[in-house]
């Protein structure tokens, strides 16, 4: 699936572009980085992956959400 591939390589853009020293950053990268990852969410969210994310996300927040009560 094509948009399985594009997502592998967004992440492995998005990898060796937060491993970069913070202080060394210009806006423009740092905005760069931000739609990279946007990117990778967006094609990343209708996959089985992606749905997987969710519902534990939503499990994390229930959980945590019920726990404060």
């Amino acid at each position: 699936m094509l948009t399985i591939d594009v997502a592998v390589l967004l992440a492995v853009i998005a990898f060796f572009r937060l491993r970069r020293r913070t202080q060394a950053r210009s806006r423009n990268e740092e905005m760069t980085t931000a739609l990279t990852i946007l990117a990778l969410g967006v094609l990343l969210a209708p996959t089985p992956v992606g749905q997987w994310i969710l519902d534990v996300l939503r499990q994390l927040t229930t959980g945590i959400s019920e726990a404060g009560r």
